[in-house]
């Protein structure tokens, strides 16, 4: 009897480290108002703050970064799904050289207002240390989730996340 105690014991605690608010990473950030920083998008000087009334999909990236170039693409195609929906995806890049950064927006074809952040001063305010990293900001401001690594962004799962907080399109 105690054995099967045991095993029921640690099947509950791989379940929950399974679940994915668990291994999506600070559940407790969620409700936090974001970071505010300085952006430079298009030669244009704003703030995230500017955002406020979007939703915004922060992702921290770089060029040199395998996952990061995995999940381009469907980066991509989820800016296409919710620009419509005033929500955006707003990248972040991590990349030392400029014609690096240059070379891959035109290569990877990448639809969504990005900057590059080479100092790396943004994502380590925000508690990221390694990237692929992307956080859901709320039409207020607030971090409604984090993402860690590389994600399915255009997955049925994921669209029906982002319908479920934009309201069907």
């Amino acid at each position: 009897m105690a054995a099967w105690g045991v095993f029921a014991f640690i099947g509950l605690v791989f379940v929950f480290f399974a679940q994915p608010m668990y291994r999506q990473g600070e559940p407790t950030i969620a409700g936090k108002t974001a970071e505010d920083f300085p952006t430079d998008i298009g030669g244009k000087p704003g703030r995230l703050s500017d955002l406020r009334g979007k939703v915004v999909v922060l992702n921290f990236w770089a060029s040199w970064c395998p996952p990061c170039v995995e999940e381009t693409p469907a980066l991509n195609q989820l800016q296409k799904y919710i620009e419509s929906r005033n929500a955006l995806v707003l990248g972040v890049s991590q990349d030392e050289d400029p014609d690096a950064y240059e070379k891959f927006l035109k290569d990877k074809g990448i639809n969504f207002p990005t900057f590059r952040d080479a100092s790396r001063k943004i994502p380590l305010d925000y508690g990221t240390p390694i990237i692929p990293d992307t956080y859901v900001i709320d039409r207020h401001g607030k971090i409604l989730r984090k993402f860690e690594g590389a994600q399915q962004w255009d997955s049925p799962g994921m669209l029906a996340y982002f319908d479920s907080i934009l309201g069907k399109g």
